[in-house]
């Protein structure tokens, strides 16, 4: 029997060193009724030259200025032919030509509203960066099964259900967290599959690392539903911290890589704070602000899909 259509979705900004290696993987997948379709913020490194190479069915050029994560996201399900979608970022390469078929898999089930694969860190990761990833598809992922981990890195979501309210555009981080903790509000799964493995790491230097911890926790802010007290400086940075830094005195010695571990302690400490900064400033802005009592709901709970219509294709940039 004919395989289903699968759409698979690239943004790209300046990847070109990673494409090199991740478009020729798409290239060696067996699962082979599938449609591309790249989406670049105005790259300048020669990627646009490699994505045409790439013969994508659709290819979307933005402006830098231009790019919002969730709006592009949209962006994509709506021109998707299908009704699996796959989602790869430009610098995650795919291990082997198996990746894309457990993905796609999943999602033949109803209620399955998405799925993300395994990701393996690059060579060269620092350690503190390495531990992050180990936590989180390694052996011991038990605390990122817990806390309802999701990643968009190497991912796939049903049409279908994402028809039903989108992804979030009033958030400018964590917008797959947020979305895959709307689905499970919903009754749908999000599943794991480990078959599907990438490469893909970053090694951000602390003000990096601090940037993007104020943006998850700005985002955070926006779908707690407790209350904003549970954030403060002993619970979140100093207890926070100490566990951070402890496990990655665990990952250090198991993967004898033990030199790296003070370079560590300045990680968490940027993220740690930063995290606790950013979760204040979002309460102020998704919450006391929108409410104008010092309190509203979560805001994926009164987020409609109609939000989503305002960003239209550019046929002059297909």
């Amino acid at each position: 029997m004919e395989e289903p259509l699968v759409s698979i979705i690239i943004r790209s900004f300046n990847e070109g060193w990673a494409l090199r290696d991740t478009l020729p993987a798409l290239q060696a997948q067996d699962f082979r009724n599938r449609e591309l379709i790249v989406i670049d913020s105005g790259s300048t490194d020669g990627s646009v030259d490699l994505i045409r190479q790439a013969a994508p069915r659709r290819f979307i050029a933005i402006k830098p200025h231009e790019y919002h994560a969730p709006r592009v996201m949209n962006l994509g399900m709506r021109l998707a032919a299908s009704n699996y979608v796959i989602f790869l970022n430009a610098d995650a390469t795919p291990v082997d030509g198996h990746w894309l078929r457990p993905l796609v898999r999943a999602l033949f089930n109803p209620q399955v509203a998405a799925v993300y694969g395994s990701q393996l860190p690059r060579p060269d990761c620092r350690a503190v960066f390495a531990s992050d990833y180990d936590a989180c598809f390694g052996e011991h992922r038990a605390a990122a099964v817990s806390r309802g981990f999701f990643s968009m890195v190497s991912s796939g979501v049903r049409k279908d259900i994402w028809q039903r309210r989108g992804f979030n555009e009033a958030l400018q981080y964590s917008e797959d967290a947020e979305y895959v903790r709307w689905c499970r509000s919903q009754g749908f799964r999000v599943v794991y599959a480990p078959q599907s493995t990438v490469v893909h790491s970053h090694n951000y230097t602390p003000s990096q690392a601090a940037r993007r911890s104020f943006g998850e926790g700005r985002a955070e802010a926006a779908v707690w539903a407790g209350s904003p007290r549970r954030f403060n400086f002993v619970r979140t940075v100093m207890l926070g911290w100490i566990n951070d830094v402890r496990r990655d005195l665990a990952f250090c010695l198991r993967t004898g890589r033990i030199a790296e571990w003070p370079h560590a302690w300045l990680i968490r400490a940027h993220q740690r704070s930063a995290r606790l900064l950013g979760f204040r400033d979002g309460w102020r802005t998704y919450r006391t602000a929108a409410s104008g009592r010092g309190f509203t709901a979560p805001i994926w709970a009164s987020f409609r899909s109609d939000e989503n219509s305002r960003a239209q294709v550019d046929p002059s940039t297909a």
